[in-house]
């Protein structure tokens, strides 16, 4: 019976592939709701991250404002992320007609 080390030589290894945005996939594909649920994640988390940032300069400073100035600050960096990360660009991998094209074909029949 061969040992775990010279089982391990013979068996072919596929190469890892990693880079590329969060949810979308490495062939092209948009990713759809993977893509949406890493845009939607980055948006929370900025705002969760920067509103507690806020929160804790408001309780340091005495002042009621910098919360809300960190939860849109955050809000706005997630969506500034999401641009970058190429989640958020306007593909139409579907064909020509979209839903955002307009009325159906079928209506004009």
């Amino acid at each position: 019976m061969p040992s775990r080390k010279e089982r391990g030589k013979n068996t072919p290894q596929t190469p890892r592939r990693t880079g590329g945005a969060p949810g979308v996939s490495q062939d092209g594909n948009d990713g759809g709701y993977n893509a949406g649920i890493a845009v939607f994640s980055y948006i929370v988390g900025g705002i969760i991250v920067w509103s507690l940032i806020g929160w804790g300069l408001d309780n340091l400073w005495g002042t009621r404002w910098i919360v809300l100035a960190g939860g849109l600050l955050g809000a706005a960096g997630g969506f500034y992320l999401s641009h970058m990360h190429g989640l958020t660009s306007s593909r139409n991998t579907a064909g020509e007609d979209g839903a955002a094209g307009g009325p159906s074909k079928d209506a004009e029949q």
